[in-house]
């Protein structure tokens, strides 16, 4: 089964399982394809986290496609010419928001682990939809008319008419420079694009950007690699939840979301309670504000995960949630192991795609890819976008005297919310495998569908399209057009500062109902969920406003 933001790309990956492949083979397949028909949101310009479960052996593993900075970035890399930081908006155009992108190396080192059918096979279906075209879906033409501004002259080319306007809905889009880039990938490997054309491409693309130029070198392209990492697992209420570790902060959050909860009755108070909807949203404060504290890419950085996830730290945090009223300030802890840091406001953009994979063998990769915000940096190299990802970097390097986490240096990678997380319930099986687009959200997304589905009894498919309280900081937003705009007023009297407005929000999941797969995927999106006979989930689609946060 595969749960992918788009039909196409979910139907490439069945085909890649039909073919004799396993889940690994597919989660490569579906990410290629998304590449081609969701643009905007990731593609081998990008950065990928990659989990999987071995249905033979229980075993974990993760592997950290992150992008890099340039080894000529440092602390001032986002300042202007007059020494003045650059705000998020007008870092992301341009050459210096481009990290060498992870997507390819960890799609290989997947394949090398784990993967069955043979490398080349797995971009076909990827490469027919470039060369031969594919129907331009609602979103993504919202996504041009929305974002894409900042686009260069061949991202235009391929999607826009010759006025400048993007192509209406169901046009067929061809994109032969990135169906031959495939086809090269496929047919010599991933150096085709870390060495050679393709990254003197990269290279000279960024450096002569006309807006923001990089100080980009070759060899950062060429030395690139994905890394293993140890996998981040905890528990909850006798659940074993398992994601990324840094640089992604996702593992971290929702973990710690969950466990200063787990003093307090979800599941008496359900679903309806504005008292748990302003529980959720108090620790999501807390989990929030230490994740901005702390977590940075730790081949550079001390993050103290012990501490932050030691039971008696996660007690101190909890007993500041009081379900009669809400925290007037909030600040990071001083778990142990801390250095010395100072907080800054995080700045990403929703972005991002999702992906669930499972196959016979009871093998499960869960993926979350991204080039950032909508259309990354807006540069385009051989039919692909290049990401803006280097812009989850805190621009400020210090504050008061003291270096801040994330802050930007050469090689080092920026903090990520992606949390790809795999659920194992109390019998040790997988349970639920989850993961969202929508930048910072996705942390709220992935923690409110693990209470759904653990304390609350619903089913993936009814977890994700729950209403959102989204709270990384002072203020929280309520999603609108769902059940949680109507406990406003009542999350206002338990003193939470709450507005109304949309999010970016798109989640996917597969989950064991009864010892079968059953797949979900968000109501607010396009995408689906779809078994190895075609068959696709069921979805009853949400009515968003069409120029909702992209993602």
């Amino acid at each position: 089964m595969v749960s992918a933001a788009d039909p196409r790309a979910a139907a490439a990956g069945v085909e890649i399982l039909n073919a004799g492949g396993n889940a690994t083979d597919a989660a490569i397949a579906t990410m290629l394809a998304l590449n081609v028909v969701e643009p905007q949101s990731s593609g081998m310009g990008g950065g990928t986290f990659f989990v999987r479960h071995d249905g033979t052996t229980g075993k974990l593993n993760t592997i950290d496609g992150r992008e890099a900075a340039p080894a000529a970035a440092d602390g001032k890399w986002f300042y202007d010419a007059q020494g003045n930081p650059l705000n998020h908006f007008a870092a992301v155009p341009g050459g210096r928001s481009v990290g060498v992108p992870g997507q390819l190396r960890v799609m290989a080192m997947a394949h090398a682990q784990s993967g069955k059918l043979p490398w080349a096979r797995l971009f076909q279906p990827a490469i027919r939809l470039a060369r031969e075209g594919f129907a331009a879906s609602p979103r993504l033409v919202n996504a041009l008319v929305s974002y894409s501004r900042h686009v260069d002259a061949g991202t235009r080319a391929i999607f826009m008419d010759p006025t400048g306007k993007p192509w209406p809905v169901g046009t067929i889009i061809k994109n032969p420079k990135q169906a031959d880039l495939f086809d090269r990938v496929a047919r010599l490997g991933p150096d085709a694009f870390y060495s050679g054309g393709t990254a003197s491409r990269i290279v000279s693309t960024v450096n002569n950007a006309e807006r923001n130029p990089s100080k980009m070198v070759l060899s950062d392209v060429t030395t690139y690699r994905a890394k293993a990492r140890p996998p981040l697992c905890g528990t909850y209420r006798g659940y074993r939840i398992c994601g990324m570790g840094p640089p992604s902060s996702g593992g971290i959050a929702v973990m710690m979301i969950l466990k200063q909860l787990e003093r307090f009755d979800m599941a008496k108070l359900g679903r309806d309670s504005p008292v748990a909807w302003h529980l959720f949203a108090e620790s999501s404060r807390l989990a929030y504000a230490d994740r901005d504290m702390y977590v940075g890419d730790p081949d550079f950085v001390t993050v103290p995960l012990t501490g932050l996830l030691d039971p008696k730290y996660i007690w101190s945090r909890s007993v500041l949630i009081s379900p009669d009223k809400s925290m007037q300030d909030v600040k990071a802890g001083t778990p142990a192991g801390a250095p010395p840091r100072k907080r800054v406001a995080p700045s990403e953009t929703p972005g991002t795609t999702d992906l669930v994979v499972t196959d016979k063998t009871g093998n499960v990769v869960e993926v979350t890819t991204t080039i950032e915000g909508p259309w990354g940096s807006g540069l385009s190299v051989d039919g692909i976008m290049l990401n803006n990802e280097l812009t989850d970097f805190d621009i400020v390097p210090e504050k008061d005297g003291y270096l801040v986490a994330n802050r930007v240096a050469g090689g080092k990678r920026p903090r990520s919310s992606m949390a790809p997380t795999i659920v194992y319930g109390p019998d040790g099986k997988v349970r639920l495998a989850i993961g969202a687009a929508g930048g910072s959200t996705i942390i709220a997304q992935v923690a409110k569908a693990i209470i759904a589905v653990v304390d609350w009894k619903m089913s993936a498919q009814d977890a994700i399209g729950l209403g959102l309280i989204y709270s990384p900081g002072g203020t929280a937003v309520a999603e609108s057009g769902t059940q949680a705009e109507a406990m406003v007023p009542q999350l206002r009297a338990l003193g939470e500062k709450v507005v109304v407005g949309p999010l970016g929000l798109k989640a996917n999941a597969i989950e064991r109902v009864g010892g079968r797969w059953v797949g979900a995927a968000d109501p607010r999106s396009e995408g689906v969920a779809m078994g190895q006979d075609g068959s696709v989930t069921v979805i009853e689609r949400a009515k968003m406003p069409a120029n909702r946060p992209s993602e």
